[in-house]
């Protein structure tokens, strides 16, 4: 089984790594670091992923993972990005994003008409690219799974991991990376976190995104 993971300058780290110590652990799974072209990709943050292969070398992989991150804003105007999405997408058996990596999706025309889930504070351009979007941690529909922001990648991992091997096996990949969380504070909703908070972010997405 071959899972693609697309990098991109300025991805989110996590939305990627995240699904990746998931799916890694089925059995039969080979993972390919796709890129326009391979290399170092830095993340927002500044930490390095490494693509291993050119889009073209990759065309027909089992699962595609599309993270997210303030490079998607480029990621969705490059036609190979998108070329490569759309193409992949129809022999794939798997379709999925993380984060803002479902706006590249919706902007290859994956998501036209389709329920999807982004970062909280990107549904409405979600919307406006043509999705039906739904403030759900995970939306599966079809052989498309998309996930919230950042951390849900693990959890889209696991519902992937539980549709291709079943139950046991993701429960046993659950255990093995001890995914357990027990977060010190209830923000990790816009409707769980004081206003001042949400706006916090908001203000920091904004200035990050002009960067």
């Amino acid at each position: 089984m071959e899972i693609a993971i697309l990098l991109f300058e300025r991805l989110t780290a996590l939305d990627a790594v995240g699904p990746y110590e998931v799916l890694s652990r089925l059995p039969g799974a080979t993972v390919r670091w796709v890129a326009v072209e391979p290399g170092p990709k830095r993340a927002d943050a500044g930490l390095a992923l490494l693509a291993d292969h050119p889009l073209e070398q990759v065309t027909a992989p089992d699962v595609v993972v599309v993270p997210g991150g303030f490079g998607t804003r480029t990621a969705m105007q490059d036609p190979q990005v998108l070329e490569w999405v759309r193409s992949a997408h129809e022999t794939s058996t798997w379709t999925t994003s993380v984060c803002t990596g479902s706006l590249v999706l919706a902007a290859a025309g994956v998501l036209r008409g389709v329920e999807a889930t982004t970062h909280w504070n990107y549904l409405e351009q979600l919307r406006q690219l043509g999705a039906r979007p739904l403030s759900q941690r995970i939306v599966h529909r079809g052989k498309v799974i998309t996930a919230a922001g950042v951390s849900a990648g693990i959890d889209m991992g696991l519902r992937l991991a539980q549709q291709i091997a079943g139950d046991t096996v993701a429960q046993a990949i659950q255990l093995s990376i001890e995914y357990d969380p027990d977060p010190p504070f209830e923000t990790g909703s816009p409707g769980k976190s004081p206003p001042e908070i949400v706006e916090l972010v908001r203000r920091a997405a904004a200035r990050l995104e002009a960067e």
